[in-house]
């Protein structure tokens, strides 16, 4: 295994690099909801779940802890960050909600530390790494190896979901990796209000990002969202949502390997097979 790049190490331990830290309320709600979908979370002996890079606000890890208690009471959330004054940060903000003094309740099954792509866990292994917005600022070249050193930490059937989304969460993409590399590609929009699924490609996976030009495999499937979603336009007037449906069906029709169904397309979202999408070597 590839290690870390020694220029993205923190100088006392933990593993990467400082990110920005921008954290909105809701920002990863389209992303929290398909973990919570997952036979990796849903099926977990023990559903504890990290929250990686969770930014200079503890919210997303108290959100994503809110959202997955849902599907499994007994679910556990760790956030961890590299700057300690993030820690200290979510830490007090964690006192906050223990007060009761949040929308969130007393007893929300959250914790906070000190960490990188080491993801310092000890013993336990988590069955979800969420890495969002967290290798933006990373070289392609660099994905493999971080991918790599935080799958290794996985529980058994675990699952890595990386990715990035916009500043609202409108625009959101992420790549699922296992134990044996990356499996699919998501891409969730909101849309209402949207001119062209293609949007998506300046929030793409670092992996993918650099990739959206002609010959790539992911340039082809965005151009053929493009063609897809022009084409099912009177489909507009029942609602968004009926247009994207009709949409996945002339891709899946044209014989990308899509996943799900019905139920997760009305959503804005759409998961195709890594393979399909994969960059070429």
């Amino acid at each position: 295994m590839p290690p870390v790049p020694p220029s993205r190490r923190a100088s006392a331990g933990p593993e990467g690099a400082i990110t920005r830290g921008t954290t909105n309320t809701n920002r990863l709600r389209r992303v929290d909801r398909w973990i919570a979908e997952q036979p990796a979370f849903r099926v977990a002996p023990d559903p504890f779940v990290v929250d990686l890079g969770y930014g200079a606000s503890g919210v997303t890890a108290f959100e994503l802890a809110a959202r997955l208690r849902r599907r499994r009471p007994d679910v556990a959330v760790l956030g961890l960050e590299i700057d300690p004054a993030r820690v200290r940060g979510a830490d007090a903000q964690l006192v906050e909600v223990r007060a009761g003094r949040t929308p969130f309740a007393a007893d929300l099954p959250v914790a906070f530390a000190r960490g990188g792509f080491e993801v310092p866990t000890g013993s336990r292994r988590p069955a979800i790494i969420r890495a969002f917005n967290v290798l933006r600022q990373y070289e392609e070249a660099e994905v493999a190896a971080a991918w790599a050193r935080m799958t290794e930490r996985l529980a058994p059937g675990g699952l890595l979901v990386e990715g990035t989304c916009d500043e609202l969460g409108r625009i959101s993409s992420w790549v699922g990796v296992d134990a044996d590399g990356p499996r699919t590609l998501t891409i969730s929009l909101r849309l209402r209000d949207l001119d062209r699924p293609s949007v998506v490609a300046e929030r793409l996976p670092k992996a993918l990002i650099h990739r959206n030009v002609p010959g790539e495999r992911v340039h082809e499937l965005l151009a053929a969202l493009d063609r897809a979603w022009a084409q099912a336009a009177p489909l507009g007037v029942y609602g968004p949502s009926q247009r994207w449906i009709d949409v996945v069906g002339r891709l899946r029709a044209e014989g990308w390997p899509l996943r799900d169904g019905v139920r997760r397309w009305r959503l804005g979202e759409l998961t195709v097979d890594w393979a399909a999408v994969a960059p070429l070597p």
